[in-house]
């Protein structure tokens, strides 16, 4: 009886270890799942991950397609508006290596390539920049503010509030005005903050560091002059 005892005894045991085995393996899976939930519509991620996942992105570029750049697809953009109401901006010259040639000296250059981009604008680049658009307002869908401290921080971060009040139409003006001259300063450099500064770096091209160096050269004391009376 003591024998048949221990053996009962011995599976209830086991089935009990088993069903609490099973509960804390489906409690891990459930906090994990929450933790990769959390990690991908947080609000706003660390600067450690979002450069690890920035400099990851690059890399992936390299290797499926080619280096990153933005700023080239605004002039694309710009010479397609263009050329939709002024037909003869954009013409077709066997002579050009792209077979495409413009009476504009920007979008002839390099053997008319800027000009057949605007000719035929459908490329990797192109699409690439439209899908920043996209991915944008995607994700301001899926990061839902959950207070009225998020959708302010939304329309500007604490610093500039401190600085410039609550006014979206400033932030939203400022923020427009700044693009605007990070765009044409990028242009006369021949690259903007991603083609020059992450791909060109990663590509541990000398351009690349020198627009890096002017570009924090220009923009720390930019910074503490306009934002001095909020830090």
């Amino acid at each position: 009886m003591i024998s048949v005892a221990c053996i009962v005894l011995s599976y209830r045991t086991a089935s009990v270890l088993e069903w609490l085995g099973k509960i804390i393996h489906q409690n891990h899976n459930q906090r994990r799942m929450d933790g990769m939930k959390y990690f991908i519509f947080a609000r706003q991620w660390g600067w450690l991950t979002s450069g690890i996942a920035l400099g990851l992105t690059f890399l992936l570029a390299v290797m499926i397609i080619k280096p990153m750049g933005v700023s080239t697809q605004f002039v694309i953009f710009d010479g397609i508006v263009w050329n939709s109401v002024d037909s003869s901006l954009i013409i077709e010259n066997t002579a050009q290596k792209s077979g495409y040639a413009s009476d504009n000296a920007y979008l002839n250059k390099s053997g008319g390539k800027y000009a057949a981009n605007v000719a035929n604008p459908l490329n990797y680049s192109f699409i690439f920049v439209i899908s920043m658009f996209f991915g944008g307002f995607l994700a301001k869908k899926l990061q839902k503010p959950t207070s009225s401290t998020d959708k302010q921080a939304r329309i500007a971060p604490p610093v500039w509030r401190s600085r410039f009040g609550d006014s979206a139409l400033k932030r939203y003006s400022a923020a427009f005005i700044g693009g605007v001259l990070v765009l044409f300063g990028a242009r006369l450099a021949g690259g903007c903050t991603s083609g020059h500064m992450m791909s060109g770096m990663m590509q541990t091209s000398l351009s690349g560091y020198l627009f890096a160096l002017s570009a924090f050269l220009i923009a720390i004391p930019t910074a503490l002059i306009l934002f001095k009376k909020g830090a």
